[in-house]
């Protein structure tokens, strides 16, 4: 593992906690010597992240649209900045450049990352660990959601366990460095877990 992909928020969070989650994060990613891929702003987690991820010494990448340059407030400290026309062209850079995919709590554009995310290993576009740094239990409810998906046979455990879900960045980090998953599509694809599927 090389680069990470970090989705985060564009605002901050209810508590000083995110921020230091965050941070704590970056540090983590450049004291690893990796490369930081993120959607380029300097406001909200995105910028804990990165500015902590540059200090430790990691090289930042951004990936912003031209429409959110202004919204965002690209961060001018970026190794590199990429301006693209569209959100598709967006994600698909972020997700391409990363070995590894994070998620930091957010708002909806972070949970729609994360999701077309783990959409796009189910589906085998690509084969990245997956992994969630959770702060102050924020993404209990989506595993929530995930397990009752897999409870009602929408989605297959082995989708599920996908996920590295841990609340130390160290020890995301090293999950998502040894994660050793399916990529079996008859372990992760809805269809396959129907009763008599073969």
């Amino acid at each position: 593992m090389k680069s990470l992909t970090v989705y985060a928020g564009s605002t901050g969070g209810p508590s000083a906690a995110f921020a230091t989650a965050a941070a704590a994060l970056g540090h983590q990613i450049g004291e690893s010597g990796l490369t930081m891929v993120y959607g380029g702003g300097r406001i909200g987690l995105m910028g804990d992240v990165a500015r902590a991820a540059k200090a430790a010494g990691a090289r930042v990448v951004g990936v912003m649209t031209r429409a959110l340059i202004a919204h965002e407030q690209g961060w001018d400290q970026c190794d590199e900045m990429i301006v693209v026309e569209s959100m598709r062209e967006r994600k698909a850079i972020m997700e391409e450049r990363g070995d590894a995919i994070c998620a930091l709590p957010g708002g909806m554009g972070t949970y729609e990352e994360l999701f077309e995310a783990i959409t796009g290993r189910v589906i085998a576009r690509h084969g990245k660990p997956i992994g969630l740094l959770d702060v102050e239990g924020h993404f209990a409810a989506v595993l929530a959601l995930i397990d009752q998906g897999v409870e009602q046979g929408f989605i297959r455990a082995g989708t599920r366990a996908l996920l590295q879900h841990d609340t130390d960045p160290a020890r995301l980090l090293q999950r998502l460095r040894s994660a050793e998953l399916s990529d079996d599509p008859r372990d992760l694809l809805p269809m396959y877990g129907r009763p008599g599927a073969g």
